[in-house]
């Protein structure tokens, strides 16, 4: 396979599960309307980071890891407690009314976009579950063609996520002017919610492969 077959394939796999709805969309969503347009590059930039070191643990031999159930679990208990206490948190700040639109900052996620695209990605067990199957699978093909293989199957991974958030963060903040703080507590309200069913159903996951 060509290095620029690697690239647009590793784009479309990429784009197929970035718009699947999960905690860094989530997130994404959250954090630009507190941050604007901004927030997106440094969520994908958190999210990049943490998934190139994951590539070269796996050149290194990972896999082995992120398979075992016992892992899948221990990280879907630790995860899912996070998003929950993470979507907790945007709950209930919508409570203590604390979300205004004109506030740049408020207490719901403290971390800031990068840390929370580093966190998200990291407490999500399937995250692991996809690189060390489907993710794993076209790797090896990558590598085929060296380390330019690889760097032209991250560099579309990564652009599939960049053009996804992106158009996100230009739809909330450009959509923003529209919206009275009261149906922004109720984005965030439903964003916090879905954030802890996630979180709980990655609890009961977890359990699941523990037990």
């Amino acid at each position: 396979m060509s290095l620029i077959s690697i690239f647009f394939v590793s784009l479309g796999v990429g784009l197929s599960g970035a718009l699947m709805p999960g905690p860094l969309l989530t997130v994404t969503i959250n954090e630009s309307y507190r941050k604007g347009f901004v927030a997106a590059p440094l969520l994908v930039a958190g999210h990049a980071v943490l998934e190139g070191a994951l590539i070269v643990l796996l050149v290194l031999g990972l896999d082995r890891v992120l398979g075992n159930e016992y892992f899948f679990g221990v990280v879907g208990v630790a995860g899912g407690a996070f998003l929950f206490w993470m979507g907790l948190g945007m709950a209930l700040d919508v409570r203590d009314r604390k979300l205004h639109l004109d506030l740049q900052e408020h207490s719901g996620m403290r971390m800031g976009p990068f840390v929370a695209g580093l966190t998200t990605s990291i407490s999500n067990p399937y995250w692991f579950l996809w690189w060390a199957t489907f993710g794993l699978s076209w790797l090896l093909i990558s590598m085929d063609r060296g380390v330019a293989g690889v760097l032209s199957f991250y560099t579309g991974h990564i652009m599939a996520d960049l053009l996804w958030y992106f158009l996100v963060a230009f739809l909330v903040v450009t959509g923003k002017r529209f919206l009275s703080d009261r149906v922004y507590n109720y984005l965030i309200l439903a964003c916090g919610a879905f954030l802890m069913v996630l979180g709980g159903r990655f609890i009961g996951a977890g359990l699941a492969s523990l037990l």
